[in-house]
């Protein structure tokens, strides 16, 4: 299964607090605004998301169709046949997108810590 470019999406307090740690340790802003409460930082190959006030916990986000520069993949799996194979591997969906559009789409699931994997194909 090849689920895209991965991240970590962090739930921050201090969205310029955050985003100035984070540069210490290399990190640039790649993408976002801190007017609506989002940055995307970038140290390589690494992403952190950094989100004040848009949930609660910590997620670990994959995009499918993407690769670590927000750039078209030529081959990915579809966020729709992406969420058929969880299912049929037994894996409860806590949200999902619709089986019969196309495009852009979005599914959440847990790990058996409750950790949350949000799977978030923006093409």
């Amino acid at each position: 299964m090849k689920l895209g470019a991965f991240s970590v999406s962090l739930a921050v307090k201090d969205l310029g607090a955050s985003k100035d740690f984070y540069e210490k340790l290399g990190f640039k802003v790649f993408a976002g605004s801190a007017e609506q409460n989002y940055l995307i930082l970038k140290n390589e190959n690494a992403l952190i998301g950094l989100f004040q006030g848009m949930f609660e916990n910590n997620i670990l986000t994959f995009n499918p169709g993407w690769d670590e520069n927000a750039q078209t993949m030529e081959a990915y799996d579809d966020i729709r046949d992406i969420q058929k194979s969880l299912k049929a591997n037994g894996i409860s969906l806590l949200s999902e997108t619709d089986e019969n559009g196309t495009g852009p789409g979005s599914a959440m699931i847990s790990d058996p810590d409750g950790n949350v994997i949000l799977l978030d194909q923006h093409i």
